[in-house]
């Protein structure tokens, strides 16, 4: 999805906008009146308010994705592979934390296409999950549940954004400490090699 110089404007100022108000507490009106122009020439560039959020929806899942084909490419070791998985998608979330958070947070309020999206996060985790599984299996590390799993470092690193205050830790120190956690929990009392 390639957006235009307009909307792309446009995108920036509805993500301080959601992240204000919320995107149910954000109206067009809103919109336009940030960006200094008429309701009605908004709608120029874009169709609906939905559209933003799937803008922003999308855009991170397929970010998400594309950073997963990378990982699964890699010959690296299983250790490394999970090290790198960590990195890349941590990289995501925290590269923009304010998309990161719409998209955590207001997915739901898609309407048209929120099957598509929610089958999209679907095969995201069962991919992500399938991943995790060869990793234990290749390190003969005892996986109680795959499902459970993925779903706990899933979660750990969408909502890592909102353990760091901005301008304060790098994201490297963040990505750091976040695999650190990770690994440790995840690899009980077993060394790290």
């Amino acid at each position: 999805m390639e957006l235009k110089e307009k909307q792309i404007k446009i995108l920036e100022v509805a993500v301080e906008l959601f992240k204000e108000k919320g995107y149910m507490g954000s109206s067009v009106r809103d919109l336009a009146t940030k960006l200094n122009i008429k309701a009605a020439s908004l709608y120029a560039h874009i169709r609906s308010k939905e559209e933003i959020l799937e803008w922003i929806c999308f855009g991170v899942a397929h970010e998400f994705f594309e950073e997963l084909q990378e990982v699964k490419n890699t010959k690296v070791s299983p250790q490394e592979k999970l090290n790198l998985f960590l990195d890349k998608h941590l990289s995501v979330v925290l590269k923009n934390r304010d998309v990161t958070h719409i998209y955590s947070n207001e997915w739901k309020h898609l309407e048209e296409r929120l099957p598509e999206f929610i089958e999209l996060r679907k095969n995201y985790q069962q991919e992500v999950e399938q991943l995790i599984s060869e990793i234990y299996q290749a390190e003969n590390w005892e996986l109680k549940s795959s499902a459970f799993t993925t779903r706990f470092i899933l979660h750990t690193l969408n909502n890592s954004y909102f353990w760091f205050k901005r301008n304060i830790e790098s994201t490297s120190e963040i990505t750091s400490e976040i695999r650190e956690k990770l690994l440790f929990g995840l690899l009980g009392n077993q060394k790290q090699s």
